[in-house]
């Protein structure tokens, strides 16, 4: 009877103890992911969107530019194959399609839709793991680099998206890659390149573009 219970109390911590120390080591990421993010000012890159569709073999490819400046301005622009993006300055933005040449205002708390993107968005530029924290559980995946899986707390997007992957660069200073894996099986990768950290931006970085 002796030798069970100390068997079983062996199995529990071979199960435990590593769980514990996972938690600990992703903690002290986190912690050193906001200490990083706390000293960018501004973040500019090219980006590249891979979207694949279970249903067919066909990568759908876009590319574009994103430009932020804390706290909280916003360049979101898709390059190709069709010219459209949006500015946002504080709650408010500008949005605009080079196809049809049109342009127009938003407020985040008017729109839900273009909230919950730039919300999105910003939390990704800024790092903000107190927010990230409060909408996904997160399990540390590689430390070297940085990987972790989110899953979706709330029920409505976890009815749509399975769990997100986000990669940070070698020096902790942004994000390098995001992929969201829906529940259907189709899934987006999106990766950062060509990435300057606190240079100065263009003048012209949060206006919108001349057709």
């Amino acid at each position: 009877m002796l030798k069970r219970l100390i068997y079983c109390l062996l199995i529990c911590l071979v199960l435990v103890v590593p769980n514990a120390l996972l938690a600990a080591d992703l903690d002290a990421l986190l912690l050193e992911l906001k200490l990083a993010a706390a000293q960018t000012e501004t973040l500019s890159s090219q980006f590249v969107q891979e979207k694949h569709l279970a249903m067919f073999e066909e990568t759908l490819l876009s590319a574009g530019r994103f430009v932020y400046q804390k706290p909280d301005r916003l360049r979101w622009e898709l390059l190709t194959p069709v010219a459209s993006g949006f500015i946002l300055q504080g709650k408010t933005g500008q949005r605009w399609n080079g196809l049809s040449k049109e342009r127009g205002r938003f407020s985040v708390e008017n729109d839900p839709v273009m909230g919950m993107i730039a919300q999105q968005l910003l939390a990704w530029a800024r790092v903000d793991i107190d927010w990230l924290q409060q909408r996904y559980r997160m399990e540390l995946e590689s430390e070297t680099p940085i990987r972790l899986r989110l899953y979706p707390l709330d029920q409505g997007e976890a009815g749509f998206i399975d769990h997100l992957q986000v990669l940070f660069a070698a020096d902790r200073s942004h994000v390098a890659e995001v992929k969201l894996i829906e529940q259907g099986g189709d899934s987006t990768l999106m990766r950062f390149r060509e990435v300057e950290v606190n240079a100065p931006l263009a003048p012209d970085s949060f206006e919108t573009p001349v057709f």
